[in-house]
């Protein structure tokens, strides 16, 4: 059974780690990357995953809430008995907690949802770059929202009367990416989904830096298709680079806000 996992770490000592281990590329500090290398030495590599953090505003400590199929107390066996001391001097295990998720939803039910992705897609085919003049090779990712503009104007959008950012939005286009990837478990309220925060990043992966792309936040509301898939779905998450903090579906009352972390 899935369990919904709460774990408190303190965020200076995270890149005070990162430093130590080497885990910083060219100035780049990417949060998501040196936490997945950090749960992977307390906990096993993808116990906890997908993961999402929530700091205020220059806070010391910060919190982690991920999906787990382990227990509570099997988690902190494991990390009692595998983790470096070094890990702990970051996570505080001492204050981990867990909550099995429903096993089951129902049909029809209306949930609001909160979630963090990185709504970009890849490319099955080269593509020519307008903007740039540059071709974008077959592979790459791209913000699903930069590829809407290129297909809408591949020629560039200079000599047209309106522009193709003024015909769509961010927000109508990541809420639709959203809804892609949900289809079979569930149908996005459209109506409601809304982003909330957005900004470019640059993430690492492996050896050097990886791709610079979206990082976005979505509230809205769905409704339950497949009670199965549905909670599969929560459980695997959502999108890519859903081991580095992105794409935990946090779904909470309908007609209710968000609540602060």
């Amino acid at each position: 059974m899935t369990q919904m996992v709460y774990l408190p770490f303190r965020y200076a000592a995270l890149g005070q780690w990162s430093g130590r281990r080497r885990l910083m590329r060219q100035g780049v500090f990417d949060e998501g990357y040196a936490l997945h290398i950090l749960l992977s030495g307390v906990f096993g590599k993808g116990v906890l995953q997908p993961f999402r953090t929530f700091r205020p505003s220059r806070a010391e400590e910060a919190t982690l809430y991920a999906y787990s199929d382990l227990e509570e107390g099997a988690l902190r066996a494991v990390s009692e008995a595998a983790a470096p001391p070094d890990c702990l001097e970051v996570i505080d295990v001492a204050g981990l907690r867990a909550k099995a998720m429903p096993a089951h939803f129902s049909a029809g039910q209306r949930l609001g949802f909160d979630i963090r992705v990185r709504p970009v897609r890849r490319l099955a085919r080269d593509l020519p770059d307008s903007q740039s003049g540059k071709v974008i090779r077959k592979g790459s990712e791209i913000d699903a929202f930069r590829l809407e503009l290129l297909r809408r104007s591949p020629d560039g959008s200079k000599d047209r009367e309106v522009a193709p950012e003024a015909t769509i939005s961010r927000s109508d286009v990541y809420g639709r990416w959203l809804a892609e990837r949900l289809t079979g478990a569930a149908e996005v309220d459209l109506r409601s989904c809304r982003l909330t925060s957005f900004r470019r990043r640059r993430v690492i992966r492996g050896e050097g830096r990886g791709p610079e792309g979206p990082d976005s936040v979505l509230h809205g509301e769905c409704v339950v298709e497949d009670p199965t898939a549905f909670a599969a779905t929560i459980a695997k998450g959502v999108g890519r680079h859903r081991a580095y903090g992105y794409g935990m579906l946090i779904v909470r009352p309908p007609g209710t806000p968000p609540q602060s972390r």
